[in-house]
């Protein structure tokens, strides 16, 4: 007798154990898929223009395209580093959006918020952010806009320096 209690007492146990294994694993993967839903900002010329015409190389040609990110704790980052993919639908291009990312060696290297300014700190070794003054304005709108979806940022600050020159 003493030792039918002895098994039922480790059948229960190891079903428990079994249980609670389960449930943080399940909850764990449905915490890992959790996403939340972020703007990327691209340009459409055909937005940008003024009545004869001409390109602006304006804010007003920056177009949100809805994206889902996994839920971590560098939000901000994740978000810049997926408008560097520069990945557009085919459905998107068509519609006119455009952009020049990805640019070969530029990358996010840190980021860091204070007083509601957001310092963004890049590599590129290859020169690729510096050209004509259109073209170097509308890679930092895009990267600027994406990055002040977030409430907390209230100014974007570039480093190094001499990113984004004409």
């Amino acid at each position: 007798m003493k030792n039918i209690f002895i098994i039922l007492a480790i059948i229960v146990v190891a079903g428990l154990g079994f249980y609670f294994f389960n449930s943080s694993k399940e909850a764990k993967q449905e915490e890992e898929t959790q996403t939340r839903k972020v703007l990327l900002y691209y340009y459409d010329q055909n937005q940008d223009k003024d009545e004869s015409g001409n390109i602006m190389c304006s804010r007003n040609g920056l177009v949100p395209v809805e994206r889902e990110i996994p839920i971590t704790q560098t939000p901000i980052q994740d978000t810049v580093k997926l408008l560097l993919k520069g990945e557009l639908t085919p459905q998107e291009r068509s519609q006119g959006l455009g952009t020049e990312y990805p640019l070969p060696g530029f990358s996010l290297q840190a980021a860091s918020l204070e007083d509601g300014v957001l310092t963004l700190t890049f590599e590129d070794p290859n020169n690729r952010s510096v050209g004509g003054s259109c073209r170097v304005g509308i890679l930092w709108f895009q990267i600027e806009a994406t990055a002040k979806q977030f409430p907390e940022v209230e100014q974007v600050r570039f480093m190094p320096e001499e990113l984004f020159q004409p």
